[in-house]
């Protein structure tokens, strides 16, 4: 039941980071439709998505306010999440790359599999789109998490699960529409709708994450942002 708790019904605020949100997701459509992007690198390019996601977590979980004892429980909460959250993406990678990749990762030799990386990113815009989500997700970090002050009602041992369920709902009905498109033959409108998809889901998840987030506990302290690490 956890994994499906940020897509139960939540009500969408149309904020600038809900639409930036919109925007950015937008990219892989219009790949799609002007420059024929294929399945797999729709794969491939949600998969780099975890990746940055687990990034700003890492900095929601370094910036979160709270008592002065949360600060000795972040030292120890992060590295876990970073290899935690690591093996996770790695092994969902794995199935991305083996189910959808027809033949990117086939060879054994490391500087062949980087230079197939290089060009999937490079050299069919991918990377472009990448940079795009990233930008999306460090407005929301700083929209959301820092200006309208969600650093202070969070702290590090929530934020370490609040990927999850967000990434495994997601991408089960992502590897699930990718099964279906592979089956009927990868056209055009079946990614498109692939990609519509995957935007409902992500705005939901993003409504749902940041009214979480605007919950306040009451054993919380406000934690100055301008010294994210301050002892004493």
């Amino acid at each position: 039941m956890m994994l499906i708790e940020p897509f139960k019904k939540t009500r969408v605020q149309w904020s600038p980071s809900v639409w930036v949100l919109i925007l950015a997701n937008l990219i892989p459509l219009v790949g799609v439709l002007y420059f024929g992007w294929a399945q797999f690198p729709i794969m491939f390019l949600f998969w780099m998505e975890n990746v940055v996601v687990g990034v700003f977590n890492v900095l929601k979980m370094v910036w979160s306010g709270g008592v002065r004892e949360q600060h000795l429980i972040k030292w120890m909460m992060v590295p876990f999440f970073c290899m935690h959250y690591g093996i996770f993406t790695l092994v969902h990678g794995f199935f991305v790359f083996a189910l959808f990749g027809a033949g990117q990762s086939t060879s054994n030799n490391v500087g062949m599999v980087f230079q197939q990386l290089r060009d999937l990113l490079f050299g069919q815009g991918i990377g472009w789109a990448v940079l795009v989500l990233v930008a999306s997700h460090g407005f929301s970090f700083v929209w959301n998490y820092i200006l309208n002050g969600e650093y202070r009602t969070t702290n590090a041992i929530s934020l370490m699960i609040q990927p999850y369920g967000r990434v495994v709902v997601l991408h089960m009905a992502i590897l699930g529409s990718g099964f279906l498109i592979t089956y009927i033959g990868s056209p055009k409108a079946g990614l498109a709708l692939l990609v519509i998809l995957k935007i409902a889901l992500d705005v939901k998840a993003h409504a749902k994450e940041h009214s979480l987030g605007k919950t306040k506990t009451p054993a919380q302290e406000t934690w100055p942002p301008s010294a994210p690490l301050q002892n004493g």
